[in-house]
């Protein structure tokens, strides 16, 4: 694989006139994150992490139901035997929806009281990646190098990949399921490694894109049909479409808020983008200028599809 430096920046822009931004779901979230489709109902399910609550939006009657967490929650997949796994606080549990009930399966960063679980994703092969980092002073301010990302294995046991992380953020695999991608939101680019998905194991690590200061701090980050990255920029207002091959810039889609979070495909032939925003640390003024925000918005007439996630075996 070849790719060019990060700091070389072409960008071919698309045509944005087919393409309709519209806010779909305005129950306002602190921080929504880690969204998730459900094809099966045709849901999406999703965090508040300040809010501390998982919910679920049906898109066809519009009704969100929700379950609290004790702690701030970072994270949601699905699980394959029923129900969701959950990085909580600096737990890993599973959440019996049914039941509404939550149940620990392992606790990590025990020397590190002041850390909490933020993004995480399953891999191709049923294993929840999920990494912690500091808390937060104010929104995107926190104390450095505290965070680690962990893999949760179908067995429960859990793995630490590596630590000195800030804000351990988005991440996915390629269609090949050769390449790890990863944002530590702080170092302002995207990363990728290369990954055994017998072992779960990565190495090589490497730059594949490093935003400029206009595009925010990166966030969350889901994959599309043709193998190109979407990265939400808190405090960006947008979703950039990147070609990891190249490190190319293809796409931006802007937002009529500033603090996007996170993005997935769903919707019919996974065709819509579903990104979410957050309005924690916004003052009155801001509020006022972007009143959606705290929303999840539906992105339509992109023209590329995505691919459906993957559920934890375990």
């Amino acid at each position: 694989m070849c790719l060019v430096d990060p700091h070389f920046r072409i960008s071919l822009e698309i045509d944005m006139s087919s393409i309709k931004v519209e806010c779909v779901i305005k129950e306002k979230n602190e921080i929504g994150e880690s969204p998730v489709w459900e094809e099966r109902d045709s849901s999406l399910v999703y965090v508040d992490i300040t809010g501390q609550r998982v919910s679920r939006w049906s898109s066809l009657t519009s009704q969100i139901e929700s379950i609290a967490t004790e702690k701030p929650v970072g994270s949601v997949v699905p699980r394959q035997s029923g129900g969701y796994v959950i990085g909580e606080g600096t737990r890993f549990a599973f959440v019996d929806w049914g039941k509404r009930s939550i149940t620990t399966v392992a606790h990590l960063d025990k020397e590190k009281p002041n850390t909490r679980f933020n993004d995480g994703k399953v891999d191709p092969a049923g294993r929840f990646f999920a990494g912690t980092m500091g808390m937060e002073l104010q929104p995107a301010v926190v104390e450095r190098k505290q965070g680690s990302l962990y893999t949760l294995h179908p067995d429960h046991t859990v793995v630490k990949l590596f630590d000195e992380v800030d804000i351990s953020n988005g991440l996915d695999w390629s269609l090949d399921h050769c390449i790890f991608y990863y944002i530590d939101s702080l170092a302002y680019m995207v990363e990728a490694f290369d990954y055994n998905i017998q072992t779960g194991g990565i190495s090589n690590r490497r730059v594949v894109y490093k935003l400029e200061k206009d595009e925010g701090i990166p966030d969350g980050m889901c994959i599309d049909a043709e193998g190109k990255l979407w990265v939400a920029c808190y405090n960006g207002g947008r979703v950039l479409r990147i070609d990891p091959q190249t490190g190319m810039r293809l796409q931006t889609v802007k937002l009529p808020v500033k603090k996007t979070t996170s993005c997935c495909f769903g919707g019919k032939d996974y065709s819509d983008l579903y990104v979410t925003t957050a309005y924690k640390g916004m003052d009155e003024d801001s509020l006022a200028k972007q009143p959606d925000a705290g929303c999840i918005f539906k992105v339509s007439g992109l023209g590329v599809k995505g691919i459906p996630p993957y559920s934890y075996t375990g």
